[in-house]
């Protein structure tokens, strides 16, 4: 039972990190446009950190953080996925590694950068799991250690993408927001509530951050869609 628990985990983070196992097809794409979108909106600013939250669960903003960390790292940048998410972290299913150590352990100065960040299959890109699930994780996130932790991986990476909990179901990400460059917000087509859009839009726009753009998840193109007729077509 548990050999076949493992191999399910497996099968789905190998669905998940669609830019890195199917690069060539009509998602990998889409995420590649994402970057672009992303670069283009920031043009007289380099941007360094990027945080992707959603209003609320299952709407597949981690899906769309690793994927977006996967096409930059394809780009030549030198890349760090944070899971900032230390209520419900999921990165470490996403690239199969443990979480023993992360980011509670950086901001509790229990472990070094060293020992906390790992290596993923994907040249340029590393990742630092959620590590420990901490008491009070909004007043981990809000802290000043949390402030010296992101300037020294500024110094280490090009760019530092963190994945952030739900906006609507706590602060952490309008915490978070707050110290990132930009924030990517992620929908899921035919399940997201329009209200819970606006309520997300509102709670980021009291803390007076940066919204880059929104992410429509789970948008399903047919095939007479001239999009998939261009990129899904086999050469």
């Amino acid at each position: 039972m548990l050999i076949k628990r493992k191999k399910k985990v497996l099968q789905k983070a190998a669905r998940t990190l669609i830019a890195h196992n199917d690069p060539r097809s009509v998602n990998s794409e889409q995420f590649r446009t994402i970057r672009t979108g992303i670069d283009f909106s920031m043009p007289d600013k380099e941007l360094e950190t990027l945080l992707i939250t959603s209003a609320a669960p299952s709407e597949g903003k981690s899906t769309v953080a690793a994927n977006i960390a996967v096409v930059y790292a394809q780009n030549g940048k030198k890349v760090l996925l944070v899971d900032a998410d230390l209520r419900k972290p999921t990165v470490h299913y996403t690239f199969s590694l443990v979480n023993n150590v992360g980011l509670t352990n950086l901001l509790a100065k229990n472990t070094t950068l060293q020992v906390a960040v790992k290596k993923s299959e994907v040249e340029g890109l590393d990742i630092l799991t959620c590590g420990s699930i901490p008491p009070n994780p909004a007043e981990l996130l809000g802290s000043k250690s949390m402030d010296n932790v992101i300037e020294m991986l500024k110094e280490h990476y090009d760019l530092v993408i963190f994945d952030a909990p739900p906006l609507l179901s706590v602060t952490d990400g309008q915490i978070l927001g707050q110290k990132c460059d930009g924030i990517i917000l992620v929908v899921s087509a035919g399940s997201t509530e329009k209200e819970n859009i606006v309520k997300a839009k509102e709670a980021l726009a009291l803390t007076k951050t940066t919204i880059l753009g929104v992410v429509l998840n789970n948008f399903t193109l047919t095939k007479d869609h001239y999009y998939y007729n261009y990129y899904g077509a086999e050469e």
